[in-house]
């Protein structure tokens, strides 16, 4: 007798491993559980994915990709001047959070040793932000604009998605002042100080 044919493949894995994360959380997404979800034996995941570690990872990695191709679609359809690429980038990130809000919180968790990010990948993912960051803030100041973009965008989307907005009035408001605060503060005619103690790390 002929072994059984493949019946999933390493995407279809990862699929459901997303699904998973959004319907239950991080500690749902088991091999077992997986290989339920795509109807396979868990024995016949190894064919595509180690262990649970590269199965985390190649979630993480996916959501990245995506990530990165909505933030170049943004930009690709997005006018020359740095202030609406800037807003085209924050609302491609909060399109991709508002649809996948848990893959979107795990781009930026720290793991631990055991599920190891995969660098690479979230590194594509940085670049439109840094390159929008350089056009608004200058070459020189692009790393710190694209972490303040960054933190701003991805802090509003997570409380955002989570119902953290209680008290009323315009949540695409108030998302549209933050962007516009960002554009005003980060342009090249405000001086930075990193120096100055205000900006010390709480100890």
């Amino acid at each position: 007798m002929s072994p059984a044919p493949a019946r999933t493949s390493r995407d279809a894995i990862l699929e459901a491993a997303r699904e998973l994360l959004e319907e239950e959380g991080l500690d749902a997404v088991t091999m077992a559980a997986v290989a339920s979800r795509v109807g396979v034996r868990a024995p016949s995941l190894y064919k595509h994915i180690r262990d649970r570690a590269e199965l985390v990872s190649g979630v993480i990695a996916t959501a990245a990709a995506e990530l990165t191709a909505a933030l170049e679609h943004a930009l690709a359809t997005a006018s020359a001047e740095p202030a609406p690429r800037v807003r085209a980038i924050a609302s491609a990130y909060r399109a991709f959070a508002h649809g996948r809000p848990r893959t979107a919180a795990l781009l930026f968790a720290d793991l631990g040793p055991e599920l190891p990010i995969p660098q690479a990948e979230l590194a594509r993912s940085a670049a439109p932000v840094l390159e929008v960051a350089a056009a608004l803030a200058g070459e020189g100041r692009a790393l710190p604009a694209a972490r303040a973009l960054t933190a701003f965008v991805h802090g509003f989307t997570s409380m955002e998605t989570a119902g953290a907005f209680r008290l009323g009035g315009g949540v695409d408001e108030a998302f549209a002042t933050g962007v516009e605060a960002l554009i005003a503060g980060l342009g090249p005619a405000v001086s930075s100080h990193p120096g100055d103690p205000q900006f010390a790390r709480p100890s």
